[in-house]
């Protein structure tokens, strides 16, 4: 970096080197450490956001004026610049030191204790980093991150425009609509009892820009979302890579990301290594099938196999009358110990058990539920395949149970077995031919399986079909597709539904008739009555793709200002209260308060 002279600081804390030995230098920034040495010598180190440096202070006036100050003070030194007797190869400035001949304090830190040390901050209490997020920004490694999604960001951005794209911003105030999440809703003032909504996503109006003759449409978008945390989901807010082409089709939106991804991931990742194009493309069942997942780990080797017609009789009360699913590894160490500890995770993780035995090195079945398998012993090595020191983990139940559970017991032996785990690589895939429809959890009826605007296979017909009661709606499938990378879902996507009759007829099928779509999506149903073109779009998660490549397995990691897992700030103390007037004016009565509901 350049010289950058201001009336603070000539240099930064991270920029000087043996050529600038004998010049008198001004330093700016916080004071990290100090540390004396008798009565007239003693080292501090000064660090700002680009580094740190030595200072050695040899005079007792400016000894007794930094003694005096607390850690993390912000100081401007002025001294000289010398080489360092003992250099420290591990820091950047570490083969020079300054010398201060005056010292400046800019911001005292009023605290003889910190709530945590800023280097070791990440070992604090999360509540405690997040209540002073300012303080825990100041650890380089933390810093680290968000100079990292900044650097991410600008390389989509560069990407995305080198490829034809334009950038532009969708509203933030708009209208409620079923995206599958809780939205977060705005109170007008000036049209009672009616609210805007926080974008989920900005679906809708990059659909409409489609139907306005934009070709190529991308943005950094903050979506909107009342939804619980999780290790990859931040409640709240969070920001995506939101893209869409005109005349386009899966084919083209894959061509995209598989060019602007890779470079980026090999990059600015962890790990050198990224899947070059074209991406494996995995159909969701086969997915659901194979890993158990329809965001598989390709990193793991390991595949689930269907034990249902081998083990359901084997007198085993919980394969009884349910789909058993099996994961075999090759070459398995574990102990007796660490097989229970493994198992219990996956029931905590899947909400379901896994079993086991082992087909030990004298080609005996041992351990788990080994005495209901031995009577089958010759049946089951043969058709699962197994050799002498093979681990067996199986799962049982309704069959999208004993897989998810399959799935989250592959990942657990695949971490548990290096050889069975190339780890340090990005291994994309796309996740395709989802189904159009799925039943409700809690409403038990037909739903939307991801987004209501995507394109069914068979187009019309295959909608007619499923109206008339011809086929099962639940076998249709919609050119919907995933972006995986590391078992983490990137990013979901869809050639979309651009004829307003196809789309009535999707609707209709989950209880919506065309009243009811014209005035959930006026504005995108009369849109598309005016001839909208084919297209096709995604949008990869920013926040997820800068914890991948940062390595990290908190989101809340590479956020600036992350809430913590209730949807709190705790740094401004939101979400608040506010003054009656305010809720006056927005014509809004509360009726319960966080405190009469505890």
């Amino acid at each position: 970096m350049s010289n950058m002279k201001t009336a603070y600081r000539t240099h930064n804390c991270g920029q000087l080197r043996l050529e600038h030995a004998g010049q008198t230098v001004k330093l700016a920034g916080f004071l990290e450490n100090l540390r004396e040495v008798g009565s007239s010598l003693a080292f501090a180190v000064l660090r700002d956001f680009y580094g740190t440096t030595q200072l050695v202070l040899d005079n007792e006036a400016l000894i007794a004026q930094i003694k005096a100050l607390n850690k993390e003070s912000t100081i401007s030194v002025e001294g000289v610049v010398r080489e360092r007797d003992a250099k420290n190869p591990k820091q950047a400035t570490g083969e020079i030191e300054v010398v201060p001949t005056r010292i400046e304090l800019l911001g005292r830190c009023r605290y003889n204790e910190l709530p945590f040390q800023i280097n070791r901050s990440r070992e604090a209490d999360e509540s405690v980093r997040l209540k002073y997020r300012y303080l825990d920004l100041r650890n380089p490694e933390l810093k680290n991150n968000i100079i990292l999604r900044s650097n991410v960001v600008a390389a989509l951005r560069k990407a995305m425009i080198e490829h034809g794209f334009m950038e532009i911003t969708t509203p933030i105030l708009t209208a409620s609509s079923p995206e599958g999440a809780r939205d977060y809703l705005v109170p007008s003032r000036k049209h009672p009892g009616k609210f805007y909504a926080l974008p989920q996503a900005p679906q809708q109006f990059k659909q409409l820009l489609m139907a306005s003759g934009f070709d190529k449409y991308f943005q950094i978008a903050p979506c909107f979302r009342d939804e619980d945390a999780r290790g990859d989901r931040s409640p709240g807010e969070f920001y995506q890579l939101d893209m869409e082409m005109a005349f386009a089709d899966q084919e083209d939106v894959f061509a995209v990301l598989e060019d602007v991804l890779p470079p980026v991931f090999a990059k600015y990742g962890k790990y050198s290594v990224a899947s070059s194009a074209p991406f494996v493309r995995i159909p969701y069942l086969e997915a659901m099938e194979t890993y158990g997942s329809d965001k598989p780990d390709l990193r793991i080797d390991l595949t689930v196999q269907d034990a249902t017609a081998l083990l359901g009789g084997c007198g085993f009360g919980p394969f009884e009358g349910s789909t058993v699913k099996a994961v075999v590894v090759t070459g398995f160490e574990g102990t007796r110990k660490q097989i229970d500890a493994l198992c219990a995770e996956v029931e905590v993780q899947a909400g379901n058990k896994a079993y086991w035995f082992r087909y030990d090195e004298n080609g005996e079945l041992v351990g788990g539920i080994a005495k209901f398998v031995q009577p089958i012993k010759e049946q089951v090595v043969a058709a699962l395949g197994l050799e002498k020191g093979c681990f067996v983990g199986l799962t049982a139940g309704a069959r999208l149970a004993a897989q998810k559970t399959a799935g989250v017991l592959r990942n657990k032996l695949g971490a548990f077995c290096p050889q069975h785990m190339k780890a340090e690589q990005y291994a994309f895939c796309w996740i395709v031919d989802f189904p159009m429809y799925e039943i409700g959890e809690e409403s038990g009826e037909l739903e939307f399986c991801h987004n209501p605007f995507s394109m069914p296979n068979g187009g019309l017909e295959v909608l007619q079909k499923a109206a008339a009661g011809e086929i099962d709606p639940l076998t249709i499938t919609a050119w919907q597709y995933d972006l995986v990378c590391n078992g983490v879902e990137l990013s979901s996507g869809a050639v979309r539904n651009h004829d307003p009759e196809i789309m009535l007829e999707a609707f209709q099928l989950v209880r919506l008739g065309e009243d009811d779509v014209k005035a959930k999506f006026p504005a995108m149903y009369n849109a598309f009555t005016y001839g909208a073109p084919p297209h096709a779009g995604i949008a990869p998660g920013v926040d997820r793709m800068v914890m991948l490549l940062a390595g990290e397995d908190s989101i809340r990691e590479i956020i600036p200002f992350p809430m913590n897992k209730n949807a709190q700030d705790l740094m401004m103390g939101a979400p608040g209260v506010v003054e009656q007037k305010q809720l006056d004016e927005l014509h809004i009565a509360v009726t319960q308060t966080e405190e009469e509901d505890e």
